[in-house]
């Protein structure tokens, strides 16, 4: 038997699920699979029901840092853009 270990020079990158990724962000459930929906944040769709989150990733897009092709293509210049900051001010 051996085991499959990843060389020390790759790290190994974490995905959140959608339920993780609410908690972080304080949202729903729901409003986090409606922005990965909508392209306002990234997703890896694992099956057709099954999505996952690179956490640095999608606060990055939050950030507005970076945007995916599809959210540049799909913007309105009048659409309020929520940022990682509006999530976490109070």
């Amino acid at each position: 038997m051996s085991d499959v270990t990843p060389p020390s020079s790759q790290k190994r990158e974490e995905f959140l699920t959608a339920r993780q990724l609410a908690v972080i962000l304080q949202v729903s459930e729901t409003t986090v699979r409606r922005l990965a929906q909508t392209g306002r944040i990234p997703s890896v769709r694992i099956t057709p029901h099954i999505l996952r989150f690179h956490l640095k990733a999608v606060r990055d897009a939050l950030d507005g840092t970076k945007r995916s092709r599809r959210n540049v293509e799909e913007m309105d210049v009048d659409s309020a853009q929520l940022s990682f900051a509006d999530l976490l001010s109070n």
